[in-house]
């Protein structure tokens, strides 16, 4: 197949390689596949083709073709493909598709296109020979699967040819390398002069321009080290011959610079120096015999330019050939040689070589690729002395990477083990030479008077550190050394270590180190120092070798001599050098003694064996020694390394080691030598031993040295132990440190690693390196100063149940907040010169941070200290809040306050560094994870801190009310670089699937998107950070759309976060994974926030309208069913809620949740807009089928397959109860609410630490004695976890299945209410939806859960939609079914108001949806069957029913009793309607009708207790209860029931209708008289309704009646004159209806003959008057 050439698809299989090597890919096949489609790509290698004149000629005509398309091109892109060609050489074709490709990358990176072609030319031959060595080096590598390693086996040879072809393809491809390496070394040569004739010229040079030449400089040296790595993998796997040898040693002599480029030949030429001289490769005597001859020709040496590299060769070549005189073998050539003739010959030109700088070269060479890896000023000292006046090897265009330097110690260690086995004896002269030499210095008798030390050979020493750096971190190669005592390693080791020379010492001592690290090497070399370890079964044990005795004699004579003269400081001793009278032995004593600190340091802090056995000696008290070799009087150098042993003993410790070293370290510190108190002057107050700890710490901060490895110490003895459990309950320190002479505790350590040394560090050392170094070991001890303090001790002490101050460790928690050092520290971080020093700490230049290996100085300070700033902002409201005013109450006497008062929070001094910003958004995009999580995590407290959120100044003033962050990344230019770093960031990369959640691409944007969310969240109504690295332009309070930016283009970040919600998957092969269904539950996250702000919402749905955002996610949409996997575990799991998989589906629902959201909102948008077309398009998608741009009909899920999610449920949790142990620990605080979906959650930190303090009050109270009573404990501890755990994972669960099925209910309701379908279609959509809904709402009311609520609004939506005129439920052939269906919900809604215990606004629900029926459905229905089984349900239902709506109809709260009123109406009118008297009956037994009755006498006090805003509900309520009274007195038994309620003597008693006859009805505010009016009329309504219902015939209650109107005449009579417009002008009030009130009193006047007996009444009264 053709080769896919793409950057892109190179980039790919390039990544998926590292991922292999880091062991994270998953998928291995695929790889496969990827490299089997670029074969031909490795094989054509880095061929290109040249300039040409007829391509010229093509590109030049105006049209060219490129991948089969046509296109016309202008004079701009013809001179700028002109251009490429001429700076690459390249075929003018090829750079016309290079620029045409290189358009959007110029765009998104804001450069030229032709700097972006040629970026993107250079990075694809670097991924191409980059994956070609990966993919060479698994081939042979032996820690690969053998499956693995034979499938890239295969491949290797099917890109050399050598499968199919003749073996010699092989070395035509090992020369096509060597060629590549020789034309990219022209290149460079070529593009140094033209650089260096520009400056000649006095041409100036643009930034682009130094920023191009810089990069392809450094991807050539990258490629030219790629190619020599895959030169020499194929060299070691034998594709190559004797003659590819010959063609590299016709190169090396023309070499002319000594650079890394020439390096990159070294791992080659060493691997044929193996395989082609040595006798083990399998090479033949004769080949190697005319190598020898043509390397030690004269005539060829004289014609190398770089004799230091000839003579380095040649030590390489005699190493190897040597082997082949060692023994005489069969059938070799020189069996007849004069073999002492050759043996003498191969040593004068061995030693001849080392004349000419042979070893100086390999030491350089390893050295240098050592350069970047750490700082270790003791073996660079040793290295630097050793290369003295040697030619230093020049790095201009990269450094050496990793695998390269491994490839290269590789070969190294070839020669080393070649050397030492096949030249012992030029190994012994060596020594013997070196020896002579010295005694004749020492002893005054060398031949030139001026020799010194200095002078003296070391080739020794050289090789001793060429095995240090060759073996160093590489643990599997030093085991070499160790497994076998019978090995040429192992006695190599013996006899080195014999009857050494002090200077002999240290180069011994770095090789010790080096083949000692990890436990098992260094117990090796543990126990070699002790002569004890294996011993050769041909040799003698060791007499005078270098051992545990020797070493810690030394230690000691010295510490004695100091103690004996603790005044005479001795200076320093420096390598090489006159010999001074005061030394102990010899001139490097100092240096001797510093080898074996070191030594002791490295072995002590990596094996444990060690370790114990330097803590126990019995002879030797090893750590006062220590303490005596730091005396001040001590030379720094050894004081530091004395210092750090001490931190090596502190390796793996427990508390009591720690505390045991922390006494001895304020004895040390308070007793400083008396000379050197003298010189400092000290207030009167200051004590003796403080004097001296102030002098001590004086003097540490005089030197880096000693300073760095002093807070080196100060942070391993505040960093937790061993045995701690999490808790940190205990002081990391004794309680009573220092309180014999001040104040208890460690703040003058503090004050001297803050104060002393960080405040003012750059008068320490001028050293940028060391510089960082010590601000990063600073800003550790403030890391774990602030780590180790657990401010939720405070919280649950104020709390929780358990006895906090006896639980812990410390003696009250008073002491503890006190004394911990995270007090002081934070005191330090609001210090002026310490705040800028961790400002300074944090801005480094984003170039060397961005190129800084993992363990830098660079990066580490730079973490550390955004690290600091981190924990400072979590923690300063506790400081301020709790710890400094507890400080301030009960510290008595002088402490010197350090704080800035006028600092009131941190974000005070980030307020004046806001050029921090700028740093911290480029970090967040140079591709470090660590790096990432922490700037984004800093960058998230700042974006969302209302104090720089405000105004910016007028310095970074950009528009009126601007944004202060995002000011300052406009002022400083560096807004869009920080944007594209985030976009790059985001992309969506298919790889990170086989990586899985290790990827850091996954875990950058996981923290990249919880930063947007949370920044947005925050400041949701003003722009903000967020906003501005999203795409927006922020104008003053408002966001607009740059035209001609990134998001106009639909290439912002915003549009990258869409396309993550949209296509980023959930998992794999059905399986959702919570790691990734988690990028798009945050991505959809972000979108929500967006569209839910009104400053961001008609944007965002525009933008998602615009990519048919909606479409595409329906169209993924899958359904939920039981056999569905979460994290591997189906729903069916017992465990599934106890483990992650729970979070998953709560990711899934989420992004259901919004989708739902977001596509009611687009229908509700669509609808305003007015948009037909799109409305149906959405419609139709929401009903299973979704319309293509193109007219393609794609089926997918329905609204109501959307439900799925209410199909499962989950146990529930049970607190186990092992012991009852944990009973009386009060758990609430631990279940706060969390701001996320996951609701009311609980905070597990908080859960394990009230556990853990319970464990700790047990155990000191002596409960846990008893060791089955202890395991009890701790399983029922771990069950509570447990416990909590499946709690927090089923309430967020609930929290966000609760808020899905809102959605979904909203986006129903909305569908058919917005659906362009006839009655009927309408109807049967409802019908349907009834159906879904019914059995759900039947199941969640019955157990009584939030669900329910939801799911009835939903059915009272639903039927409040239905349209009772509608076929479908008349005259259809379905109506029966429709009104089975229709009952079916008010049979299920009434059954379900009947739950016990049940929530109220539940039932609120469910009277609206029995009354909805009542009134509506069953009224149009026309079957009038439906009718009597309405009263028959209602009455099977029981006496419960109704007495549960009737306790709501009367103590409900709010619109609750409004609605149970209105459905027992709309039952007692259902139950008129049947003739039925059941209502009545029902509503007497419960005495509600007089409840009824009785409310009217409490209208007029209620309305005038009740407030102004409540008078209108309150009204409803008695317009609610007098409609239910009018119904049941529509019936002659109702009626009857209402009257023997007492319903006339009621309304008398309520004062209603009582109005002073002279006044009349004095209300000035017309609504307040038409309520009443309205008020009155509903009491009329019930008095006539009874009258009329009982019949003229009832005598009594037409008594009734009239007493009522006679009793009420004033008021009658003024309602008359208001219907005649009687006086109502001058009330003003005209517009107030009381027709339908006097037709009712005329009513009841007529059906009482009222008139008639007011006229009897008063002719009687004028008859009495008459006879008066």
């Amino acid at each position: 197949m053709e080769a896919p050439l793409e950057l892109e698809s190179l980039q790919i299989l390039h990544q998926d390689l590292i991922a292999l090597e880091e062991g994270h890919l998953r998928n291995i096949d695929k790889l496969c596949e990827e490299i089997r489609g670029h074969i031909e790509a490795f094989r054509k290698l880095l061929d290109k083709s040249q300039k040409s004149e007829a391509s010229r000629t093509k590109l030049t005509s105006g049209t060219i073709q490129i991948d089969e398309c046509e296109y016309s091109v202008n004079q701009d892109f013809q001179e700028s493909s002109i251009q490429l060609a001429d700076a690459l050489d390249l075929d003018e074709l090829e750079s016309a598709k290079l620029i045409l490709s290189a358009q959007n990358d110029a765009e998104l990176l804001g450069r030229s296109t032709i700097v972006s072609a040629v970026i993107a030319f250079h990075e694809k031959r670097q991924f191409l020979l980059e994956s070609l060595r990966m993919l060479v080096r698994n081939a042979q590598d032996p820690d690969c699967e053998e499956s693995l390693r034979r499938e890239h086996q295969q491949l290797v040879a099917d890109i050399l040819e050598v499968k199919d072809g003749p073996a010699r393809n092989g070395s035509l491809f090992t020369r096509k390398c060597l060629k590549a390496m020789v034309d990219i070394e022209s290149w460079l040569n070529a593009l140094a002069e033209r650089y260096q004739g520009t400056l000649a010229l006095g041409q100036p040079t643009t930034p682009e321009y130094e920023e191009l030449m810089t990069f392809q400089q450094s991807s050539l040296a990258q490629q030219h080290e790629s190619l020599g790595a895959v030169m020499t993998y194929l060299v070691k796997e034998g594709y190559t011959s004797v003659d590819d040898f010959y063609k590299l040693l016709e190169h090396l002599p023309t070499i002319q610079r000594w650079d890394d480029i020439t390096v990159h030949h070294v791992p080659t030429t060493l691997a044929f120096t193996s395989q082609y001289g040595s006798p083990e490769s399998g090479g033949s005597d004769q080949e190697a015999t005319s190598l020898h001859r043509k390397i030690m020709d004269g005539k060829d040496s004289s014609t190398w330019a770089l004799r230091n590299l000839q003579a380095a060769f040649k030590t390489w070549w005699l190493a190897e050939y040597s082997g082949w005189h060692l023994e005489l073998r069969l059938g070799s050539s020189v069996q007849d040689a004069d073999v002492a003739a050759q043996v003498q010959k191969r040593s004068d030109a061995f030693f001849q070589a080392l004349r000419d700088g042979a070893l100086q070269c390999t030491l350089s060479i390893c050295s240098q690729a050592y350069s970047d890896d750490g700082y270790d000023p003791a073996r660079n000292g040793l290295t630097e002395y050793l290369l003295r006046d040697t030619l230093s090897l020049s790095m201009e265009a990269a450094r050496t990477s990793p695998s390269f330097r491994d490839l290269l110690m590789e070969q190294f260690e070839s020669f080393v083990n070649s050397f030492i086995t096949n030249m012992p004896d030029t190994l012994r002269q060596f020594q013997s030479n070196e020896d002579d030499q010295r005694k004749k210095i020492l002893g005054g008798i060398q031949p030139n008077a001026t020799s010194t030390l200095y002078d003296q050979d070391l080739h020794l020493e050289r090789f001793l550190v060429i095995i240090a750096y060759v073996f160093d971190k590489r643990v599997e190669a030093a085991e070499s050394f160790w497994s076998d005592p019978d090995s040429n390693l192992y006695g190599f080791l013996q006899w080195a270590s014999r009857r050494q020379s002090t200077p002999r010492v240290g180069a011994f001592c770095e090789m010790f180190r080096a083949i000692s690290r990890g436990e098992e090497c260094s117990t090796a070399a543990h126990l070699f120092l002790l002569d004890e370890g294996n011993v050769s079964s041909a040799r003698l044990r060791r007499t005078t070798s270098l051992n545990w005795a020797q070493v810690l004699g030394e230690l000691n004579l010295y510490a004695s001599k100091v103690r004996e003269n603790p005044t005479a400081t001795r200076p320093p001793v420096r390598y090489g050098g006159k010999p001074n009278a005061g030394d102990i032995d010899e001139p490097e004593s100092a240096l001797m003694l510093e080898c074996y600190l070191r030594l002791m340091a490295h072995i002590c802090g990596q094996s444990s064996v060690a370790r114990s056995w330097l803590w126990s000696h019995d002879k030797f008290p090893v750590l006062d020694i220590m303490f005596t070799l730091a005396d001040l009087s001590v030379p720094p150098r050894l004081q530091a390394c004395a210092i750090a042993m001490i931190r090596a003993m502190l390796s793996n410790k427990t508390s009591e080691m720690s505390s045991m070293v922390w006494s001895a370290t304020d004895h040390w510190a308070s007793n400083a030598s008396p000379s050197t108190i003298a010189t400092v002057r000290t207030g009167k107050s200051i004590t003796p031993a403080s004097c001296m700890e102030e002098v001590t710490f004086e003097a540490l901060s005089k030197t880096f040295d000693q300073a760095n490895e002093f807070v080196s110490l100060l942070q391993g003895l505040v960093a937790p132990g061993a045995d701690e459990i999490g808790l940190h309950d205990a002081l990391p320190f004794p309680e009573q440190l220092g309180a014999a002479y001040r104040m208890s505790g460690i703040e003058p350590y503090i004050d001297f690693a803050f104060g002393k040394v960080f405040g003012s560090r750059t008068s320490l050392t001028e050293d940028p390196v060391q510089s960082r170094i010590l601000a990063s070991n600073i800003l550790g001890l403030a890391t774990s100063c602030l780590a180790t303090f657990n401010e939720n001790l405070l919280i649950l002490a104020n709390k929780s149940t358990v006895p906090v101050d006896a639980a812990i460790e410390t003696s009250s928690l008073a002491t503890y907040a006190r004394l911990h050092p995270f007090s002081r520290v934070m005191e330090w971080m609001f210090n002026d010169r310490v705040v800028a020093a961790l400002f300074a700490a944090a801005r480094q230049n984003i170039t060397e941070v961005a190129s800084a290996p993992p363990n830098s100085p660079v990066l580490v300070t730079v973490l550390r200290a955004i690290e600091v700033m981190n924990r400072v902002m979590d923690l300063q409201s506790t400081y301020f809040e709790i710890v400094r005013p507890l400080i301030k109450l009960q510290t008595s006497g002088h402490r010197h306050a350090v704080i800035n008062p006028t600092l009131a929070s941190f974000e005070d001094s980030v307020a004046t560094n806001l050029d921090l910003v700028v740093n911290l958004g480029l970090y967040a995009g140079i591709g470090n994870q660590e790096l990432a999580i922490n700037s984004l995590k800093l960058l998230e407290k700042l974006s969302s801190s209302r104090r720089l959120n405000a105004s910016p100044s007028s310095a970074f003033r950009q528009q009126p009310d601007g944004n202060r962050l995002v000011g300052v990344l406009e002022q400083y230019g560096d807004l869009e670089r920080v944007r594209t770093s985030f976009i790059i960031a985001m992309q969506y990369d298919a790889r990170e699937f086989d990586m899985g959640p290790e990827a850091p691409g996954w875990t950058i944007k996981s923290v990249m998107l919880d930063f947007l969310t949370h920044c947005l969240s925050s400041l949701p109504d003003r722009p903000n950070l967020a906003h501005a690295i999203l795409g927006f332009s922020c104008s003053g309070v408002t966001l607009n759309i740059d035209l001609d930016g990134a998001f106009a283009r639909q290439a912002s970040l915003f549009h990258s976060i869409i396309h993550l919600a949209a296509e980023y998957p959930d998992g794999l092969e059905n399986n959702v994974e919570s790691w990734s269904s988690s990028i798009r539950q945050k991505a959809t996250r972000v979108l929500s926030v967006l569209r839910a702000s009104p400053l961001t919402s008609v944007l965002t749905m525009t933008e998602l309208r615009a990519v048919d955002f909606l479409f595409a996610s329906f169209l993924r949409q899958a359904i939920i069913s039981p056999d569905t996997l979460f994290d591997g575990l189906s729903l069916r799991d017992e465990q599934f809620a106890r483990t992650d998989s729970a979070g998953a589906l709560r990711h899934y629902l989420d992004q259901r949740c919004f989708l739902l959201d977001y596509a009611s909102s687009e229908l509700r948008l669509v609808a305003t807009e007015g948009a037909p077309t799109l409305k149906a398009r959405i419609l139709s998608t929401l009903f299973g089928s979704t319309t293509m741009p193109d007219g393609a009909q794609l089926p997918n899920v329905t609204i109501f397959d959307l439900l799925d999610f209410l199909g499962f449920e989950f146990p529930e949790p049970t607190l186990p109860r092992l012991t009852n142990m944990f009973n009386a620990v009060d758990f609430t605080v631990a279940l706060e609410s969390e701001d996320d979906a996951s609701g009311g959650s609980t905070q597990s930190p908080l859960v394990e630490q009230l556990l853990a303090l319970r464990l700790n009050e047990l155990r000191k109270s002596g409960y846990l004695n008893d060791g089955q009573e202890q395991e009890r404990a701790l399983a029922d501890a771990e069950g509570h976890m447990a416990f909590f755990k499946m709690q927090k994972n089923l309430r967020g669960l609930e929290s966000v299945r609760l808020q899905t099925l809102k959605a979904w209910s909203n986006l129903l309701i909305l569908a058919i209410g917005h659906t362009d379908l006839e009655q009927d279609g309408r109807a049967a959509l409802i019908l349907q939806a009834l159906q879904t809904v019914t059995p759900k709402l039947e199941r969640y009311a019955a157990e009584g859960s939030a669900e329910a609520v939801i799911l009835g609004k939903l059915v009272q939506a639903l039927l409040f939609q239905v349209d009772l005129k509608s076929s479908a439920l008349n005259r259809s052939k379905g109506a029966d079914m429709a009104d089975d269906r229709l009952f079916g919900v008010f049979r299920t809604a009434l059954q379900a108001i009947n739950v016990p215990d049940g929530d109220i606004n539940l039932r609120e629900v469910l009277y609206s949806i029995c009354f909805r029926y009542l009134t509506g459905v069953a009224r149009s229905s026309s079957s009038a069957s439906r009718q009597r089984n309405i009263t028959q349900t209602v009455s099977i239902s029981g006496k419960k029913t109704i007495g549960i709506i009737c306790d709501d109809a009367y103590g409900g709260s709010g619109t609750c009793r409004v609605s149970a009123i209105l459905l027992l109406d709309a039952l007692a009118a259902t139950a008129t309607a049947e003739h039925s008297n059941f209502m009545v009956d029902a509503l007497a037994r419960t005495n509600f009708i007089v409840v009824l009755v009785e409310a009217i006498r409490d209208i007029p006090s209620e309305l005038r207790d009740s407030d102004a805003q409540d008078v209108s509900l309150l009204l409803t309520y008695y317009e609610s209860k007098l409609a239910l009274l009018l119904t049941l007195s529509q019936t002659r038994h109702g009626a009857g029931q209402v009257l023997n309620a007492g319903l006339f003597q009621t309304v008398r008693d309520s004062g209603l209708f009582s109005v002073d006859p002279d006044i009349g009805i004095s209300i000035d505010n017309a609504d307040a008289l038409a309520k009443y009016y309205k008020l009155l009329l509903s009491v009329v309504r019930v008095i006539a309704a009874v009258v009329m219902s009982r019949g003229q015939q009832n005598q009594q209650t037409m008594d009734q009646a009239k007493a009522f109107l006679a009793e009420n005449r004033p008021i009658v009579v003024a309602i008359f004159k208001r219907q005649a417009r009687i006086g109502v002008a001058a009330e003003g009030s005209t517009t107030i209806d009381v027709e339908e009130l006097v037709e009712l009193l005329v009513l009841v006047m007529t059906m009482t003959g009222f008139i008639e007996f007011e006229d009897q009444r008063d002719a009687k009264r004028a008859r009495r008057e008459a006879f008066s």
